[in-house]
């Protein structure tokens, strides 16, 4: 989806896929090759390439998309800022750098979405909502207004966020849940009304 929405957009011309996978490298994904890991990037960026975006989606965990754009900026390397045609977003929305709105979603009014942000297909981000940095609204989520989301956070597949609600940082909202209450940071909450479940754990050795 990323691929077909810069394709579509027209921002930036293609110029190949980096993957860890070595069994990949050389193939053509939707029409772009796969050049090779990430130890290509100083070759990359001798050769004129000068942006970049994170292909790398999240399930809950953040960190890696973060790491990944850290690493893009440590070259040089501008973050591409996309959206695909068919997104919805507000003149009076902030959009960060580096971020990523899928084909329905809707940003609106007054909204702020931090850098390096997934808004995935079909989500809606209703006004004056404030997103931190490397977090990723799927598909379908729909966040009332007011929401505040905190950095590297996960909003899960179809889930449901009451107004003026507050997500910590580095949270997990588990799919098609409905959020009545805030969420502490590095906390795993699901179901309907949602309720804690477990501390996050991981690279902050929690």
């Amino acid at each position: 989806m990323l691929i077909e929405s810069l394709q579509t957009s027209g921002i930036a011309a293609l110029y190949g896929v980096l993957d860890s996978d070595h069994s990949r490298w050389g193939r053509d994904l939707f029409g772009v090759r796969i050049l090779g890991d990430d130890d290509l990037l100083p070759d990359l960026v001798n050769r004129g390439v000068n942006c970049f975006v994170v292909g790398l989606g999240a399930a809950g965990d953040n960190w890696p998309r973060q790491r990944l754009f850290e690493l893009g900026l440590s070259y040089g390397l501008k973050p591409l800022t996309v959206m695909h045609p068919t997104a919805i977003c507000s003149k009076w929305a902030k959009i960060g750098s580096g971020s990523q709105l899928f084909p329905g979603c809707i940003i609106n009014v007054g909204a702020v979405i931090g850098i390096n942000v997934i808004v995935n297909s079909g989500a809606i981000v209703e006004h004056d909502c404030q997103i931190g940095n490397h977090v990723h609204v799927a598909t379908g989520a729909r966040l009332a207004s007011t929401v505040r989301v905190g950095d590297r956070a996960h909003v899960g597949v179809g889930a449901t966020i009451r107004q003026c609600i507050t997500i910590g940082e580095d949270a997990i909202v588990g799919a098609g849940a409905v959020l009545v209450k805030d969420v502490p940071p590095r906390t795993v909450v699901a179901g309907t009304p949602a309720r804690p479940l477990r501390k996050v754990k991981g690279e902050l050795g929690l």
